[in-house]
């Protein structure tokens, strides 16, 4: 982390007392790491909204298995874009229920694509893409 900088903001009572409330909930040590995390998401935001944005990314699907074809349907789409699928982790939940956690790696408008193809297809019960900006080479913190 470089030099911390600080500033000074002027935030309404009833808000203040709102964002310390959750801030509280998600156990954040202080206000200071809340707001570098707000901004952090909003960065991150901005830099995965280009269409061509290098992205990187999850696809969490809930399934029924039971569903005619589905499963095979799933995997034939993924082979289809087998380069930008990374991995994907298959969990049986229970006799109809499966969970997959797909992987994804390429241009924003690419796998936000194939993402929703995915959630659109029969059978899938629900399904959320969360992204973050690709590398670019650079190093960058991590949060844990």
């Amino acid at each position: 982390m470089g030099e911390l900088a600080r500033i000074g903001v002027a935030i309404e009572g009833e808000l203040l007392e709102q964002f310390d409330k959750l801030i509280e909930g998600r156990g954040y040590a202080s206000r200071s790491e809340a707001f570098r995390d707000l901004i952090r998401a909003e960065l991150n935001a901005e830099s995965i909204s280009a269409p061509d944005a290098s992205v990187v990314g999850t696809l969490t699907l809930l399934y029924d298995h039971h569903v005619r074809m589905l499963s095979e349907k799933l995997t034939e789409m993924q082979h289809e874009h087998h380069d930008a699928i990374v991995s994907t982790l298959h969990v049986h939940l229970d006799h109809h229920n499966c969970l997959e956690v797909i992987v994804l790696r390429g241009k924003s408008a690419d796998v936000q694509g194939i993402a929703s193809r995915l959630i659109a297809a029969k059978g899938v019960k629900q399904g959320r893409l969360t992204l973050a900006a690709g590398s670019s080479g650079s190093s960058h913190e991590h949060k844990h």
